[in-house]
């Protein structure tokens, strides 16, 4: 049954796969763009800083938005977005137009993320379960080809992964087009103030303020880390390539067994100070480009569980609905994963490029000692979710499925969006 789908539902899944291809897309053509536009790397930096901040802003408004006009005229809107920008980044000149357009590309990018997976859940046969395997598997096959399309079509010319980015985006939109139905609007609309004042609660905003520190150190790597590889676009794109499948992997594998068997809160102290070590390693070693090759590539296994652990953590304690819950939460994290790259950047501007990935570590363990002051709500946490679901284990997988979508964009909003449609249909 997975894979006996209407053609509506694979017309969603590839463009999902380009999607979340953009997320290591620029990682091989970073030194490229430096050289060839004349940028200093704090400046080539600012690709991460555009695009994530205009999606840490967007994901206070998605629901919103897709609550009004429902979830295909947002996924249109969201494709429709990106085709532009993305062609607009790759047909500019100069770094500052690129920055620019990469704003547009994240507003696109979340628009369409936060209602894909309500989308395939609504035409999807098999149920919910059979729509967040292929949910993940598209996730999992973008994250890795990312990189790998990235440094084919950087070899060739930094344009190229932008361009491509556009043409599939393009075939994608048409046959969302001419494929997807409409689906009905939710009955409930979302207010833009509720992911806010949700932040007034401290179990969200102590798992708020801890992905912010995580995501400094992530973003940190992901925007320096190719400059003292100097490798290559193509080359780089498969050292990247091996980071995103072991990203996705553990993503969907590592961290699932590893809540069931330490729990939430030890697995993460576990994973974190892990990520903090290899930052540091990089930083210290940073000069030893095999050194820095292998760090990078490890880092893709505990930065898949941190990145599954931190968001099922944020769903598991905080007090708001789902959506609310995933909208404050992506809003604050996105913000930390803006600024660091260009803070990196600055760094290296005033000192040398050992500092960021040093700072990087540094964060990275400021967020395990933010964490520690919530241990006892992840603690009871756990407990009720094993009391809630010890004899339903296909609930259980469902709901960190779900969570392994949401690192990626707002997908439990999507996934409670879908819920309320189906229950308004049996009304």
């Amino acid at each position: 049954m997975l894979f006996k789908q209407p053609r509506a539902v694979f017309a969603v899944a590839f463009a999902c796969v380009v999607s979340f291809m953009g997320i290591g897309l620029v990682d091989p053509i970073l030194p490229a763009l430096s050289s060839q536009l004349h940028a200093t790397p704090s400046q080539v930096s600012l690709l991460f800083t555009s695009y994530l901040l205009v999606t840490a802003v967007a994901m206070l408004f998605t629901g919103w938005v897709a609550s009004r006009i429902g979830a295909k005229r947002t996924l249109i809107a969201g494709l429709v977005l990106i085709v532009i920008f993305s062609a607009l980044a790759g047909s500019t000149d100069t770094i500052n137009g690129i920055v620019g357009f990469r704003a547009g590309w994240g507003l696109g990018n979340a628009l369409f993320i936060a209602t894909s997976l309500a989308v395939i859940v609504a035409s999807a046969t098999g149920g919910f379960a059979g729509a967040i395997v292929l949910y993940e598997a598209a996730l999992g096959l973008g994250i890795a080809a990312g990189p790998l399309v990235g440094g084919l079509l950087g070899h060739i010319s930094w344009r190229g992964p932008f361009f491509g980015v556009a043409v599939l985006m393009a075939i994608a939109l048409l046959a969302t087009i001419t494929l997807v139905e409409d689906i009905p609007k939710p009955a409930k609309k979302t207010s833009l103030l509720d992911p806010i004042k949700a932040l007034r609660h401290r179990s969200l905003l102590t798992m708020s303020l801890t992905a912010v520190l995580y995501n400094w150190g992530f973003f940190t790597m992901l925007g320096y880390a190719p400059y003292p590889m100097e490798l290559d676009a193509i080359h780089l794109g498969f050292v990247f390539f091996a980071w995103g499948l072991l990203l996705a992997f553990f993503s969907i594998t590592g961290a699932p067994w590893l809540q069931r068997r330490f729990g939430t809160a030890p697995s993460l102290y576990g994973a974190l100070s892990a990520f903090a070590l290899i930052s540091l390693l990089i930083g210290i070693f940073t000069d030893n480009r095999w050194a820095v090759i292998v760090c990078v590539i490890a880092s893709g296994v505990v930065a898949g569980i941190n990145n599954t652990l931190t968001t099922q953590a944020v769903m598991l304690v905080a007090p708001v609905e789902r959506p609310v819950a995933s909208a404050a939460y992506g809003f604050v994290r996105f913000i930390g994963g803006g600024l660091a790259p260009y803070a990196a950047g600055k760094m290296v501007d005033h000192w040398n490029i050992h500092v960021p990935f040093v700072v990087g570590a540094v964060a990275v363990l400021g967020g395990v000692g933010i964490l520690a002051t919530g241990h006892r709500m992840l603690a009871a946490a756990d407990a009720s979710m094993a009391a809630g679901h010890s004899d339903d284990v296909s609930d259980e997988k469902a709901s960190v499925a779900g969570e392994v979508a949401d690192e990626f964009g707002g997908a439990p909003d999507a996934i409670d969006h879908e819920r309320e449609v189906e229950n308004a249909r049996l009304r």
